[in-house]
């Protein structure tokens, strides 16, 4: 199970590359080194499963997560790359991808967002985020969140399966989202939506959520 994550949230000029480089380390190259050191015995004895902890946000990019979204793409563009492979030697892979999950991780990658500065920006992109995303986040946490146990019986279930899946989500919220960004190819429905629910109905959306 490859479950190491850092997360980076904020406005993309506020964020230093060595940041995100280490981010990329932890939660791709993290991954791509574990499965390089179990995935060949795996192979010899024709038998095994590598069960990754993703993120929805690895099937579609959230605003202000560019960067931690970005490595979620690299996981996810990884392991659907490698699983016709693993499956030819009876070696399963499977996706876990959480929404929001209540957990200190969430809690300290806010508070920093809060001290963080911004004068790298323009004053419109740090309001928006300071004053507009923030606030909006932290209702679907309270609301939308699961807690670490719920993941890890989630997990289990993928671990215990006959048949393992690719993907399991563990949040049916979730579920409409990814469907609107299949259900149009040229991704036009999903940034619309998205756009919306951000900047036109940011209030329905946070009573709808409380």
């Amino acid at each position: 199970v490859s479950n190491a994550g850092v997360g980076m949230a904020g406005p993309l000029e506020c964020q230093s590359l060595a940041a995100m480089q280490s981010l990329m380390d932890t939660n791709f190259f993290g991954l791509v080194r574990l499965v390089k050191e179990v995935l060949p015995d795996m192979k010899r004895r024709r038998g095994g499963h590598i069960v990754v902890i993703s993120s929805i946000m690895g099937l579609q990019g959230i605003v202000f997560n560019d960067i931690y979204s970005a490595s979620k793409f690299a996981v996810e563009g990884f392991c659907e790359s490698l699983v016709v492979q693993a499956l030819r030697f009876n070696v399963a892979i499977s996706l876990v991808e959480p929404g929001p999950v209540m957990t200190e991780f969430e809690t300290k990658l806010y508070e920093e967002a809060e001290r963080a500065d911004y004068s790298r920006t323009d004053p419109e992109t740090a309001e928006i985020f300071t004053k507009l995303y923030l606030r909006n986040s932290k209702d679907v946490f309270t609301s939308l969140g699961q807690t670490p146990e719920d993941i890890a019986e989630h997990t289990l279930r993928v671990i215990e399966a006959a048949r393992p899946p690719f993907r399991h989500q563990t949040n049916v919220a979730y579920t409409p989202m990814a469907a609107l960004k299949h259900a149009d190819p040229s991704g036009a429905l999903i940034t619309d939506a998205l756009y919306k629910l951000v900047f036109k109905y940011d209030t329905v959306l946070r009573f709808g959520l409380r």
